[in-house]
């Protein structure tokens, strides 16, 4: 055993220090490896050429995948995982933690609403969504949705998802509200947490594009349900938006979960419209991802909305002086032609 480690041992302070080199790789893979989360399994995979080879094996990063996103173990999502180039390795690098793309890339040129109609949508087989949700760290929504992309009803209409049907309410022990009225909202804000991954199976491609916690939570005027509103901020001028709606009788009531994407203007984007600006932010790897924290996710929110705000007044000033220039142009003209009639007639 001593000759057979002394390569890979040193002698310090009269204590042997053994190199993890030394160690079976069945041992590495099964004892050490599969205790580490996804950001330390990569870092190991960096340390040696013996730990990039033990730390690619698909079933370590697909047991990571399944604890971070549930909604992967479902097998439709799992075979669309595995025609990814290095399979779930693949996925997870794309999908965690959230997606932060606000920096367009230097090859695509900017996309705006004025030249959006001027791509081609791109040719995609459908959009998976894989959703998970939880309430205090217990999941309470797991769900996976297709939405087709190729009809031209899809490509003109407004690009929205709907997670859940009309009439489908979820409501799940694992989370019950102790509350009252005043600390709802501060309570949905601080506990729950909601990923949203979109998978393109024509480019075998992902992202996440929910914020990991609310950017805002207010109380619709009308109804006064809950609104839970995740955000990502696409291309500086785009937001991708993520709503939950709930509602609370003894548990909480998850009545509405949908996606959809908009520009400054609150226009929502329609169907081609939106495949070109996911594609470009799946494709693009320049500024991708920084971290996912929640504070930066509401920060860029805010400052789009300020972004927004700004845009507005912008337009409305333009067209007060435009609503002048036709004004004093009316006006002239009034005065123009009775002057004309008071000499000639």
């Amino acid at each position: 055993m001593n000759s057979q480690c002394s390569g890979d041992s040193t002698q310090q302070g009269g204590e042997r220090s053994m190199s993890i080199s030394a160690l079976h790789h069945d041992i590495i893979q099964t004892h050490i490896l599969t205790r580490l989360d996804g950001r330390t399994l990569a870092s190991a995979g960096c340390a040696s050429s013996q730990l990039h080879a033990l730390s690619n094996e698909d079933k370590l990063w697909q047991r990571i995948c399944n604890d971070t996103w549930p909604s992967t173990a479902d097998p439709t999502i799992h075979h669309l995982i595995s025609t990814m180039p290095a399979g779930h390795r693949s996925f997870y690098y794309d999908s965690f933690p959230t997606l932060h793309h606000h920096r367009r890339s230097p090859i695509t040129p900017e996309l705006s609403k004025e030249n959006l109609c001027l791509y081609r949508a791109p040719q995609t087989s459908g959009l998976f969504s894989a959703v998970d949700i939880r309430y205090q760290n217990k999941l309470i929504l797991s769900k996976i949705d297709k939405t087709e992309t190729e009809s031209g009803w899809f490509l003109c209409s407004p690009f929205r998802v709907d997670l859940l049907d009309p009439k489908e309410t979820i409501s799940s022990p694992p989370a019950k509200f102790h509350g009252n009225e005043e600390t709802l909202q501060s309570e949905l804000e601080n506990n729950l947490t909601l990923s949203w991954i979109l998978i393109d199976p024509t480019r075998k491609r992902a992202a996440n594009f929910s914020s990991l916690r609310p950017v805002s939570v207010t109380r619709h005027w009308l109804t006064a349900d809950v609104q839970v509103r995740y955000a990502t901020v696409l291309l500086d001028s785009l937001l991708c938006t993520v709503l939950v709606t709930c509602g609370r009788d003894h548990v909480l009531q998850l009545k509405e979960v949908s996606l959809h994407v908009e520009d400054m203007e609150g226009r929502n984007l329609s169907g081609k419209e939106s495949l070109v600006i996911l594609k470009e932010v799946m494709e693009s790897g320049e500024g991708r991802k920084k971290g996912g924290a929640s504070g930066d996710d509401r920060e860029r929110y805010i400052e789009f909305l300020r972004m927004k705000r700004e845009m507005r007044e912008r337009n409305q000033r333009r067209e007060k002086q435009l609503d002048l220039v036709c004004i004093a142009t009316g006006v002239s003209i009034f005065v123009a032609w009775a002057v004309f009639l008071l000499r000639y007639i």
